[in-house]
């Protein structure tokens, strides 16, 4: 099983308006000042990406792509030659985008006010409290740190890959998903801790960094890496459990599980 028969299949609980609203963050703009040629760009690089690593994405990025586009094409029309369709709404097409990022930005922020109260509210019941358990440096789990974050820290691996490897070079390198998951055991002592590009450092083809980088993730779907970061948009660090998952592990070998 090699990169190009092997489809992810990640749970992705964040939609395209996620990912929209991840690049105006990223982008450090205001929400009303988005360029749509610029986060068309950069959101069908993150779907170009998603194809890249054979990921299912839900229909719904397919159309957000789609709308950019329209959008898009409208902003480099002159008003005169605006779609009929066009004529009612407002003399700019990011409007209806716009509006549907700023509410949707107000659920979520009310969803986090809503999940930090009902854990504030579990801790005022009138009992006797049992000892708290000792402080860890327990590292954030991956649902904690955006699938974007991983995809973009990625991105950034390949370009740099791709504008310093010569590929003059014919390398026949026929590493399998379970090579590399392997490879990346063996890399990682219990608890250690490496940095996000550090996994691609011996790498020679795009095959190969392509077919670590679903080994990480196969790995972090069997809970056995941990992943983090110090700060919105920082570097990505990679943690080994300590735990041992050897039936986790085993449960990969299930075709029922991995392949189509």
């Amino acid at each position: 099983m090699d990169a190009t028969d092997y489809k992810v299949r990640l749970e992705i609980f964040e939609g395209p308006l996620d990912l929209l609203l991840y690049l105006i963050k990223k982008d450090e703009v205001d929400i009303q000042a988005i360029s749509i040629e610029r986060i068309t760009r950069q959101y069908l690089d993150y779907i170009n990406t998603f194809k890249l690593l054979n990921i299912d994405l839900a229909s719904e990025f397919i159309v957000m792509a789609a709308n950019l586009m329209y959008l898009k094409s409208r902003t480099l029309l002159p008003r005169v030659d605006q779609p009929p369709e066009a004529e009612a709404e407002e003399d700019d097409p990011r409007w209806d985008l716009i509006r549907q990022l700023i509410e949707y930005k107000k659920f979520k922020d009310a969803a986090g006010f809503l999940t930090l109260r009902a854990i504030e509210q579990e801790g005022r019941f009138a009992h006797q409290p049992d000892a708290p358990p000792p402080t860890t440096n327990e590292p954030a789990p991956l649902a904690e740190v955006s699938i974007f974050d991983l995809i973009r820290a990625f991105q950034n691996v390949l370009k740099r890959f791709e504008e310093s490897h010569d590929f003059g070079d014919i390398i026949d390198d026929r590493f399998t998903v379970s090579d590399k998951i392997d490879f990346l055991l063996d890399q990682f002592a219990p608890g250690e801790i490496k940095s996000f590009d550090n996994l691609f450092q011996s790498a020679s083809t795009k095959a190969e960094v392509i077919v670590t980088f679903l080994a990480l993730l196969e790995l972090m779907k069997l809970n056995q890496f941990l992943v983090r970061q110090s700060s919105l948009l920082g570097t990505i660090a990679i943690e080994r459990r300590t735990h041992n998952a050897i039936a986790e592990l085993h449960a990969f070998s299930d075709p029922a599980l991995t392949d189509e």
